[in-house]
């Protein structure tokens, strides 16, 4: 019999909540994107800056001072940038669904590699689990009739997806949610100016409406969501935090459908129950 006390009901509501968020990351990009509100590197320098802002207010808020180190967080920084800028671009051709699909795939790929690697001990069960999810991915992927994708922007969000599992991977060392993401944050703000310099970029425009979108992506679902993901990662195991990211497109893919008018088809919902039994099996056991 499964039992749930109080520390598991609030490391439940948490994990929820940061999916959630995750999954409006997504949802808010495309729809920037998408309706040409703004450009995919103005939109996610933005995101970057505004989510220090608000991180930079939170810290003050709870601490009074601001403690800033130029030794360290750089790896860390530096994966939350290449995983935002590829995010940005991938979305200029993947559907908001499919993309995020695609991104967490990787990232469940890659979590599972690393957590062989760091020889993390896996349970039959979790592994039955990782199984039947990824099953229930491959099925919702495999081509049917027509099936284009651009591989340039399918190749961005594989860089997007490792990006962030090796900042899912890093973020297990957190011991202060809000110092470390909001180091981060401004860290990745400042490789993004580096980036913008680099790389010449001369075809930015912006709207409005693209300005919006990239404050609530940056304030609320990247902020505050990466806040209270880095809360939870370090109290599940590497392969635990790989597999319930699977439920990220889900969430995705039923806002896409209300939001941005993508097709919610059978394949979509029988693959849909599929991942969720898979990931119930992965994250419970009997104890």
């Amino acid at each position: 019999m499964i039992t749930i006390n109080k520390e598991t009901t609030k490391l439940l509501s948490f994990t929820i909540l940061s999916l959630l968020f995750l999954a409006l990351n997504s949802i808010l990009c495309k729809a920037a994107l998408v309706n040409n509100y703004i450009d995919a590197y103005s939109f996610t320098f933005l995101r970057l800056f505004f989510g220090a802002l608000t991180l930079l207010s939170l810290y003050y808020y709870k601490n009074k001072k601001i403690n800033l180190s130029l030794k360290t967080n750089w790896t860390t920084s530096f994966m939350l940038f290449i995983y935002a800028i590829c995010f940005s671009y991938s979305f200029m051709n993947l559907d908001a669904g499919l993309g995020t699909l695609l991104l967490f795939g990787v990232v469940q790929i890659t979590m599972l590699l690393s957590s062989l690697f760091l020889k993390e001990k896996i349970s039959l069960q979790k592994i039955f689990g990782m199984i039947v999810a990824f099953f229930g991915l491959v099925y919702l992927l495999y081509p049917k009739e027509s099936f284009d994708l651009s591989y340039i922007h399918v190749f961005w969000m594989v860089l997007s997806g490792i990006a962030w599992a090796f900042y899912s991977i890093l973020g297990k060392k957190s011991t202060d949610a809000i110092s470390n993401t909001m180091d981060n944050f401004l860290k990745a703000t400042f490789i993004g100016i580096v980036f913008y310099f680099l790389f010449n970029i001369n075809t930015l425009h912006s709207s409005l409406n693209g300005v919006l979108l990239a404050l609530l992506s940056g304030s609320l679902t990247s902020a505050i969501g990466y806040v209270v993901w880095y809360k939870v990662l370090p109290q599940m195991q590497i392969i635990t935090a790989s597999v319930i990211q699977l439920f990220v497109p889900i969430i995705s893919i039923v806002f896409s459908v209300i939001f941005l008018n993508e097709l919610f088809t059978f394949d979509l919902a029988l693959s849909t129950v599929i991942i969720s039994i898979g990931i119930l099996l992965s994250i419970f056991s009997r104890k």
